[in-house]
Formats: structure tokens, sequence, C-alpha cells
């Protein structure tokens, strides 16, 4: 009687083991699609951390692109250094011996900034000063766009358009700086990284 019994049990304590089994790995193929499967994450926030692997580093170069040729960038070299803080990364610029430039990189809770601080050689703010405006959608962690505010084009007349793009290269070699007003090209200063 047992015997028959087990003959009788077996196909059902193999398909429930079977059951159990196949459960156990579609669970862990979940499990590990979900582990594998990158998460997308803001690229405000990776384009600050680009930054912040740049702390310490200089640049320098110099205008490659100007409607105006004559204009006061014009066969000048240009560099910065990038200083990070908690708060901010900035980078002051010096353009030939005229060091009234910052820019200044925030990350504050309504997206990413840029801001324009010039400054007069005593430290006093000159009157055009602080412009800027917050990030666009579309970058990435080694391309932002910066479209003016309110603030920029009340203080600066015709910049109510204007958008900076700053670019890292993939090597983190090459800093870009481009100026766009109207859609249209107006400004660009390319720099490369140099030791110390």
């Amino acid at each position: 009687m047992w015997p028959d019994m087990l003959r009788l049990l077996l196909p059902f304590m193999v398909w429930s083991t079977m059951k159990t089994i196949l459960l156990a790995i579609a669970a862990a193929s979940l499990l590990a699609s979900c582990a594998t499967t990158p998460t997308p994450g803001d690229t405000r926030d990776s384009f600050m951390a680009t930054l912040k692997t740049m702390c310490g580093q200089r640049f320098e170069g110099g205008q490659t692109y100007a409607v105006d040729p004559n204009n006061e960038f014009a066969n000048k070299t240009i560099s910065t250094e990038v200083i990070c803080s908690a708060a901010d990364v900035r980078m002051p610029v010096k353009v030939g011996e005229d060091r009234s430039r910052t820019w200044i990189f925030t990350r504050p809770a309504t997206g990413l900034e840029l801001r324009h601080d010039h400054r007069h050689a005593d430290g006093t703010p000159d009157k055009v000063t602080m412009y800027g405006g917050m990030a666009q959608p579309g970058g990435s962690a080694r391309s932002q766009a910066f479209l003016a505010d309110a603030y920029t084009a009340q203080l600066v007349p015709g910049a109510d358009t204007n958008l900076w793009t700053v670019t890292v290269s993939e090597d983190g070699a090459v800093l870009t700086y481009r100026l766009e007003r109207h859609a249209k090209p107006r400004a660009e200063f390319v720099m490369k990284r140099v030791a110390g």
C-alpha cells in the first residue's frame, strides 16, 4: 500500500519541488536585473561632481571666437583655477592682468546655477555683477547650458536670451565657455589644463 501511495504522490512532490526551484530562480533573476540596471541620475548633480573632480586644477587659453574680434578679450591669455567649497565651485577668471571676474556654480534646490561675479580691484562689486541663470534641461555630466534669468535681463540690456554653455572634455583637460545671444554665437573661450 505505501509503495502504491508513494508512486501516486511522487509526481506531485517532484512538481512542488520544481515549482519552488523555478520561483527561486525567477526571484533571483529579478533581483539581479534590479541590481544591474542603473538608475538615471540628475545630470546637474553629475556636472557638479565633474567640476569637483577638477578642484585645484588650473586652465589657460584664450578667446577662440567673438562677434566683435576687437573686444576686450582679444589676444589676451585667459586663465582660471577651480576652487571648491561645500557650498559652490568658483572659477576666478584672469583676462590678461584683469582679475575682476569669477564664475560661480551652485546647486540650490531649484536647480543648477551659474553666476558671474564682477568686482573692482578693491573688491567692491561692479554695478554689473551676479548675472547668470539656471541650467536648462538636456545637459550632461560634462556640459550644461545656463539661460539668462529675469535679473540678468534687467541688469544687462539685450541679455534676456543669453545662453552660457560650460563644457568639460571627456578627459577633463579642456574647459570651454560659450556665450550665445538670440541663438547665435557671441563668444567662446577655450582653456586647457596646465601644471601647477
